[in-house]
């Protein structure tokens, strides 16, 4: 069986992890939605890069035979190709597929394609290993690694030359090769023993999280030194290497307010209320309250005029509004799939913000942030918009400033770790029901609806999306309320 690159990578960031998936597979914990839309948008980009050298021969993707494709390639090269989708080589037990091989007079150079903004440290290895693998059957050239340009801004027909930078890390990825070959032999040689006996760390995260962390985690209790807020990981792990594990353990030890008062509810079982501070909060809002949460697109690759990559859209809204009488009422807006949505989104939301009243969000910053894009580009409304930035109240501070915080916290303050411990039996505010529960799922859902051809389908899509965005503004409603009730 051959070390890919990809295995190669896992390898350098956990011998454990590599042994793992090569004979422990099943242990892996599935992608969830949101490395699954990780993974959508690198084919997309993937794709997009090679019409920056048109005219190339793909190489069909044969799991079961990595040798019919090495085959293919050489053909290729025998024939005189000079552009390569996928090129595939193999070297003393490594494979390796290129993304984009291009023949430049008499060198082959390649372009190593990703989905980031810029290039990453974890990127030159990458390109390094594949340096290794072709340097023993090609004439190279130089080594490259493409990205989006984040300053690429759509206007007409996508500009595939301004989309993508092409960074030259040749003198980076040679000088990596000295110390690769007795890399790839201690790990060929790990695989063919008994697993190995290694430690967590730092490098279950980094450079990106482990699909085996939950397994190799699963003797860390809950809640324990790993949960306590806003503590550097570098001071976890020292605390974890020296026993002190549990809360129980933590105790005089150097730690911050917040961390000490985590341990403290733990310990009692009872939440912590500063009702003065809650009190001084709650009665700086202005009625009517506005509760806003916004649902947004990411796109890598702009799909609509006036769109950068990975800028946040609006696509949705919900909006519960409280008044002094204690009457509630909702407004929302979910706009037509397939199209830019944002002046339908700013023209609706400009008209039900009025101009009176605190606007409430749940981490204001995120909220004042889409408001200000859409009235950068929706000028028309700029004005409204402009104005209720000034209006914000974030419903994160008092749980930020510690007026209040429950034992079942654990250090998420989240509102979906806030909202379960301040109101465990209510069963309005219950995100296992729905069908979407998250807003990277939610930003998956609307971006298909321009593809669901039955409208009973998209319709069943609409209101899945509505229900999940309702109930984020209606969650803020009732932790307010709570709020309320326990600061008098």
């Amino acid at each position: 069986m051959y070390l890919s690159k990809s295995q190669y990578l896992r390898g350098l960031q956990c011998h454990k992890s590599l042994w793992l998936y090569r004979h422990r597979r099943e242990l892996m914990t599935p992608p969830d939605a949101a490395r699954e839309a990780v993974f959508a948008v690198g084919h997309e980009v993937g794709k997009l890069a090679q019409r920056r050298f048109p005219g190339g021969v793909e190489i069909a993707l044969e799991r079961d035979n990595f040798d019919a494709m090495c085959a293919r390639t050489a053909e290729l090269i025998e024939q005189g190709a000079r552009v390569i989708y996928e090129a595939t080589f193999v070297r003393d037990g490594l494979l390796a597929m290129v993304d984009i091989l291009v023949k430049n007079d008499d060198a082959w150079d390649f372009f190593e394609v990703k989905s980031s903004t810029r290039v990453k440290p974890v990127h030159l290895p990458d390109a390094a290993i594949q340096w290794h693998i072709l340097d023993a059957q090609l004439e190279l050239g130089r080594a490259h690694i493409m990205h989006i340009d984040t300053r690429y801004r759509r206007s007409g027909a996508l500009d595939l030359d301004r989309l993508f930078l092409s960074v030259d890390v040749t003198a980076e990825v040679t000088q990596l090769q000295p110390g690769l070959p007795a890399s790839v032999q201690s790990m060929q040689s790990m695989l063919a023993d008994a697993e190995p006996d290694i430690a967590i760390g730092q490098h279950c995260k980094n450079p990106y999280e482990c699909d085996f962390k939950a397994w190799c985690w699963r003797a860390v209790p809950k809640p324990s030194v790993f949960d306590l807020y806003k503590l550097p990981g570098e001071r976890k792990f020292e605390l974890f290497r020296r026993g002190l594990v549990r809360y129980a353990d933590l105790r005089g030890q150097n730690l911050s307010a917040a961390q000490a008062l985590q341990i403290d509810t733990a310990a009692s079982g009872e939440a912590h209320v500063d009702r003065q501070g809650l009190g001084e909060f709650l009665a700086a809002a202005r009625y009517p309250l506005h509760f806003l949460d916004f649902e947004t697109l990411m796109h890598a690759v702009p799909r609509f005029d006036d769109q950068r990559p990975y800028q946040q859209i609006p696509f949705q809204y919900s909006l519960h509004i409280l008044h002094a009488d204690g009457e509630l009422e909702h407004r929302e807006f979910l706009a037509e799939e397939g199209k830019d949505p944002r002046t339908a989104v700013a023209v609706s939301l400009a008209g039900d913000l009025g101009e009176h009243g605190s606007i409430v969000a749940y981490s204001e910053p995120t909220e004042k942030r889409a408001l200000g894009a859409l009235a950068e580009h929706c000028p028309r409304q700029a004005a409204a918009l402009g104005a209720a930035q000034t209006r914000f109240i974030d419903l994160l501070t008092p749980f930020r400033q510690l007026m209040y915080y429950h034992p079942d916290f654990n250090g998420d303050l989240s509102i979906k770790s806030v909202l379960p411990a301040m109101l465990p039996n209510d069963p309005e505010a219950d995100y296992a029901g729905l069908e979407i529960s998250d807003g990277r799922t939610a930003m998956r859902k609307y971006d298909e609806l321009a593809q669901i051809d039955d409208e009973g389908e998209r319709r069943k899509a609409r209101d899945a999306l509505r229900d999940y965005c309702r109930l984020d503004t209606l969650a803020m409603v009732r932790i307010w309320q709570e709020l309320l009730r326990l600061a008098r």
